[in-house]
Formats: structure tokens, sequence, C-alpha cells
């Protein structure tokens, strides 16, 4: 009997492991997978529980929760997010399916930003003038490069390789003093040094978008943190039938069998290390029947965190996941360059932090301010130093969260910039200095004569916990590349090896989503099953929809 041997414990293997099931027509039993931890990129725990699964972290407060980061989801453009989550049953909700619960949920809770764009000047960007961020604010200029880009054919996407944002747009430094840009560069965490090619993806893939932006309307949020509302679920249905989890194992080479003229790519054995207790280390012996899916790279890999009174410390190794990947590329030429993607920190590192406190003063003040119930906010300082941004969710954000509690978080683009309230890098801050720079920047745009700045010391003691968390390669999968720099999804003549994470290669779709990799793990099944690519979810087009491109066109000059 055949085995599967999935390397990562993200969402993008998880998929794998049910279209095996759901459509491979294959046992439980005959999945085991390797993770060094449960969440994968989609995090959402109490801190205690990160604390013990990461070895290196030392804190001196381990209360609260932490969420590293929050993927937004897309209603009509996760085909595959969507489809699958449908065979997959809810736990909050018996007789309801992952894709009923979150839908229910954005139905009944909808997404409508008001104060999306906020600077000193200005205050909150939406009052009807000049700078109101329903205004793009583009040139001619602008116009006519980001037009150009969006109508280049994905035959010619050569012409793009290595090309950064900043330099397609070098004759327009303008693009990025735009309302677009601000808009753009913190909703997707985009850098003016990211790939211009994925820019030119994500126009196409998310042309539906464009037109409501300014709002967030078309954003699915989940009930809760996504590892509680959709990891857990799939790792819950995946045991139930049968799937071997082993966690903190991580494997550390593959072997491959040495084919004549080394053409085929024939995984027979994987190498690992056991990273707790007495760390044992080992070979699999995998048959030429058995399958590998390989997660080659992870956005939130060598992360570090810090607490409320404690700075993180950076953790510099070399992401494991693409370590692993690397080793792959020794052997045979044509699996991609991961050191494009982990070997400059500079295009994508940013800091995230997550705040818990023991009452809704400081929520309730940010409702004020705003003028926005949570759920609806993802909140950017345009003129702050480090371009910061909170996300303020529906509560509880968490099924363990008090009644009492508040949880959110936010981050920082560029962490290794000074704050602009206090005389530090945000790299350097600890969480509570991390927090007196957000309430220095609420403090200028709180148009009250009781500013929020008044009670520093009543929301400093309602604060259980401030946890930043640096990720050196959060924006990693949107480096500059070149065609070849990422592994097709199952390259050519791999008889049993397939990449399944953001740093695959897949035409037309875009990273940094969910959907990207539930895709990846649909193509690497029907690849090695033998289902027809006329079978795969069809996956809608609207950057060739009359209608959707009229509204683009309609908001290019608002």
């Amino acid at each position: 009997m055949a085995k599967a041997y999935m390397i990562g414990t993200g969402i993008g293997n998880l998929a794998a492991g049910i279209y095996l099931i759901r459509d491979g027509g294959w046992s439980g039993s005959q999945i085991t997978m390797f993770g060094l931890e449960t969440h994968g990129a989609n995090d959402g725990a109490a801190v205690a529980d990160y604390e013990n699964e990461y070895s290196n972290t030392q804190l001196s407060n381990d209360k609260g929760f932490l969420a590293k980061g929050g993927r937004m989801l897309n209603e009509e453009t996760y085909e595959n997010f969507w489809d699958l989550l449908r065979s997959v049953p809810s736990l909050d909700n018996p007789g309801q399916s992952v894709t009923d619960d979150i839908l229910n949920f954005d139905h009944a809770h909808p997404t409508h930003d008001v104060a999306r764009l906020m600077d000193k000047e200005n205050g909150i960007r939406n009052n009807g003038g000049k700078d109101d961020y329903s205004h793009m604010k583009f040139n001619n200029k602008d116009r006519m490069l980001l037009t150009k880009l969006i109508m280049m054919p994905e035959s010619k996407e050569e012409k793009l390789n290595d090309i950064s944002i900043k330099e397609w747009f070098k004759d327009s430094p303008h693009m990025f003093t735009t309302n677009f840009w601000y808009m753009w560069e913190t909703t997707f965490a985009f850098k003016k040094e990211s790939s211009a090619m994925e820019l030119r993806r994500y126009m196409n893939r998310m042309i539906l978008e464009f037109s409501r932006i300014n709002t967030l309307e078309g954003v699915t949020r989940t009930p809760y943190n996504q590892y509680e509302s959709v990891i857990l679920p799939m790792r819950k249905y995946l045991e139930d039938q049968g799937v071997t989890f082993v966690n903190n194992r991580k494997v550390t080479a593959f072997q491959f069998k040495d084919t004549a003229l080394r053409d085929d790519i024939v995984v027979t054995g994987l190498e690992y290390e056991d990273v707790a207790g007495e760390k044992q280390s080992g070979v699999i012996s995998v048959d030429e029947n058995d399958l590998v899916f390989d997660t080659n790279g992870s956005v939130t890999d060598s992360s570090s965190m810090g607490d409320l009174d404690t700075p993180i410390k950076e953790n510099m190794e070399y992401a494991p996941s693409a370590k692993l990947w690397k080793q792959a590329t020794e052997h045979f030429y044509n699996l991609g360059n991961p050191d494009k993607f982990f070997n400059d920190r500079s295009q994508s590192e940013w800091l995230s932090f997550t705040i818990t406190t023991n009452n809704h003063y400081l929520l309730n003040q940010i409702r004020r301010i705003t003028q926005q119930e949570p759920g609806n906010a993802l909140n950017t300082w345009i003129d702050s130093n480090n371009l910061l941004s909170i996300v303020v969710h529906h509560q509880p954000h968490f099924h363990a969260q008090k009644e009492n509690e508040t949880v959110f978080w936010g981050y920082a683009m560029f962490p290794r910039k000074k704050g602009d309230y206090v005389d530090k890098a945000v790299i350097d801050m600890t969480g509570r200095e991390i927090l007196q720079e957000l309430l220095g920047h609420l403090a200028e745009v709180d148009p009250a004569a009781d500013n929020i700045r008044n009670h520093e010391e009543e929301i400093m003691k309602s604060v259980v916990n401030v946890v930043p968390v640096f990720m050196p390669y959060a924006s990693a999968l949107f480096n500059q590349r070149a065609l070849g720099d990422r592994p097709d999804v199952v390259p050519k003549n791999s008889k049993n090896l397939a990449f399944i994470s953001q740093f695959a290669e897949m035409p037309f779709d875009m990273v940094f989503t969910e959907q990207y990799s539930f895709r990846a793990a649909q193509i690497a099944v029907y690849h090695f099953m033998g289902i027809p690519d006329s079978e795969l979810t069809p996956v809608h087009h609207y950057e060739k929809d009359p209608k959707v491109l009229a509204k683009a066109t309609k908001t290019m000059f608002r």
C-alpha cells in the first residue's frame, strides 16, 4: 500500500491530505504528517503555547494571546478554499461545514472600514475632501504605468524578471504618495522593493477588489482566529480519518535515487531529527510508489518573540523549510532558487504585536476615535515612520478569551526604523514601548478634548501582555524574482515529489493567500492520482469581466 509523507503541517499539506482522501480515495492511515509545531502560518493561540513550542523563547510574561498575523479571505476568488472546506465539518456548529461557518459569520458581520487611512494633519481621511481615501490620487503617468503592468500578458511575464515595483514606477515616484499605494502596501504587505511580477498578478486576480479597497468590503473574516476556525477543523478531520501527525520532527535532507541521466526526481529517503526529548535522528525509507509533499518555505520561519517588558532577540537562522528546499536544489537544476526569497531580509521583514487587555477600555477608545465597530478595522497611520497599522477583530478572537478581555494585533512594515514617540527602532522595543508608540499615534488623530493621551496610565494598568513578533520572511513571497526561481508544484520528471507552499510556481494565481496553497495541493494530488486537469476546481477570471473592468477604470480616475 502506497504512503504519503507530508513535510510541514501548514494549511497546504493539510489540504493535500484532504484531497488525497476525498478525491484520491486514499485511507487516512496511508498519510503521515511531520511538523515542528501545530499552527503553521495561520496563528492563534495562548502565548504560553508558543513558549512551550519554541525552546529558544524565554519570556518574562507568557499571559495573553498571540496572533503573528492574519490572512484576509475573499469569497469570490478563493475557489479551492471554499470547495474543499465544504467537506470539513465545523467544530463549533454540528451539521455545518467550515465553509458554512465562515460565510454565515461573514454575511452576518460584513466588513466596511471607515477609517482605513489616518495622518496627523487630516485625522481619518474619510471627510470627503481632496485627501479622502476614496480617491486613489493617481496622476496620468501613474495610471499609464499601472495599466501597462495590468495589461501585460502572462506570456510576456519574463519582462518583469527581477524588476521591483520601485523600478517599474521609476518615471513616476508619485505613485508611492497615492492613497492607492498606502492601502495596497498595508493590505497585502507589499513594499516598493517587492516584485513587479507579483503586483501584476495581484492586479489581475484581485481586480474585483480594486474598486472597494478603501472599505475592504470584499474581505471575508473567520468567526475566530484562523488557527481555530480553519486549521483545527482540518486537523480534526484528518485525525478522524486516521492520519498520523508527528510533531517536533524536522526533515533535514532528501535522499534521491541516482538515475541514469539524473533526469528523474525520485525520493528514496527522508533524513530527520526529532527536536524534542532525546533529539534522535534517523532516516525514513520512501518507496518509489510513495508520495512526498514538501512545504518549501514558510513566511513564519525563524520568528522571534518578546513580551510586555522583553524585546525580541532576532533569530538569524536561515528558514528551516527553505534549507530543505535548498538541499534539493543541490541535486537537481530545475527546483528554483530559495536564496532569492530567504537571503535578503530587507525585502521581507516586518514586526507584528498582539495586545491583550483585561477590560474593554482601550477597545472602546479605538472605537470612538475610528468610529467603527471591531471586525471592520484595518487602520494605517500613513505618516508614521515605520508605517504602523492595527487590526481590531470582532471580539472574542479566541475561544478561550475571557468575557472581559480584548485582543487585537498590529504591525510595523519597517521595523528597523525608529518610532515617532519612542526613540528606538521598533525591533528593539518592548511590548510596553510598542503600545506607547501606538497610543501616541491614536492621540494625534483623536479629536476629543479629553484625549486618549490623558488615559495612558489607566490603559497600561489594563494590559495583560503585548507580544512583539519579528518575522524576517513575512513578505518573502513578494521578493524580486525571475521565472524559474520557484519550482513547479510537480517539477518536470518528478515521480513522487511535489512542492506545496507559497514558493511553488503556478500560473495566474497569487501568493500570500490560502487559495494558493489549496490550489497547489489540488494540482499535486490530481497529478499523482492521474485525475485530469479539466477536473481542477474552476477559477474566475474577473480581469476579463467588462463590468468589473469598467468599475476599476472608474476607480482609477476617482
